[in-house]
């Protein structure tokens, strides 16, 4: 049995899978919206450590075949102690068919072509990037430590070396004020990179960081609404043309509504739906059910 180090974090759908924590925390741990690892420092947890959670992991679940790389960004680890990580895996799981991390826009973009080739050789195919917006603006007011060209150059780059990107978006960043500048400088992002899947949370500011994201946001903020995110959904929904189809979800606990498609396919659809809760459609979850 695996000891984790908690909070322990990672994906919906990673929910049944694997998890091994090849670090501790988040090496960023700057975004004023999140407050996932700020109980932490970040760090990288000695090989022998991990190995033997691996192996511990192999004894009891030797048929494992996906694993999630936790905490917060593995990908900040240099390529080399990866690679170690990802060849005791494959060794130990023979069933093992993909292996995942979060990953941020300057870990990606630290990482030349060929080591991320080199790592998706090794299995690790998918990466959780949390894009958050496109609008420079925004991203500077919740100092996500990038901007919309660099979060465009970590996605290309992802996907030249093989990865499948998951890029997450959260509605409701740019308050009142922003909200279709968030918007729309999001549709200017994904419309020119290439994304395999698309999600989309709704902000929701836990306790220990409101103030800290008051204050770096610069002005008054006032949160939207359920409706009022309904509106930034159906216009992120309705501006898509990416590059290459999306996997789109909207099913994550934070949301008001749970939507699931293919862009640009089901675009009609997904707009149908949002319309017609907009009008009084069942649909809305409950306040008491939502999370993170």
């Amino acid at each position: 049995m695996i000891v984790y180090d908690q909070p322990l974090y990672r994906p919906p759908s990673e929910g049944n899978n694997l998890i091994i924590q090849a670090t501790l925390g988040c090496s960023f741990n700057r975004c004023s919206f999140c407050s996932m690892y700020r109980s932490k420092t970040y760090q990288a947890r000695p090989l022998e450590a991990v190995f033997a959670d691996i192996d511990r992991a192999a004894a009891g679940w030797p048929d494992a075949h996906r694993v999630f790389l936790a905490d917060g960004d593995a990908l900040a680890l240099p390529t080399g102690h990866i690679l170690k990580i990802l060849n005791r895996l494959n060794r130990v799981f023979p069933a093992l068919t993909r292996v995942s991390s979060y990953a941020t826009p300057a870990n990606l973009r630290r990482k030349n072509l060929a080591e991320l080739s080199e790592l998706r050789e090794n299995r690790l195919s998918l990466v959780y990037l949390g894009i958050e917006s496109g609008c420079d603006l925004i991203l500077k007011k919740i100092t996500k430590g990038a901007n919309q060209r660099s979060i465009k150059d970590a996605m290309i780059r992802a996907r030249e070396a093989g990865l499948r990107v998951s890029g997450t978006l959260i509605l409701g960043l740019g308050g009142i004020t922003h909200w279709q500048a968030h918007i729309d400088g999001t549709l200017a992002l994904l419309n020119q990179a290439p994304l395999t899947y698309l999600s989309t949370l709704q902000l929701h500011l836990e306790a220990d960081v409101r103030q800290e994201f008051a204050r770096k946001f610069g002005e008054p903020f006032k949160m939207q609404d359920d409706r009022a995110i309904l509106r930034e959904q159906a216009r992120l929904i309705e501006g898509l043309t990416p590059p290459e189809p999306v996997i789109f979800r909207s099913n994550h606990a934070s949301n008001a509504l749970a939507l699931a498609g293919r862009l640009p396919r089901d675009k009609d659809n997904l707009l149908s739906r949002i319309e017609a809760v907009l009008n009084g459609a069942p649909g809305i979850r409950p306040e008491y059910l939502r999370g993170l």
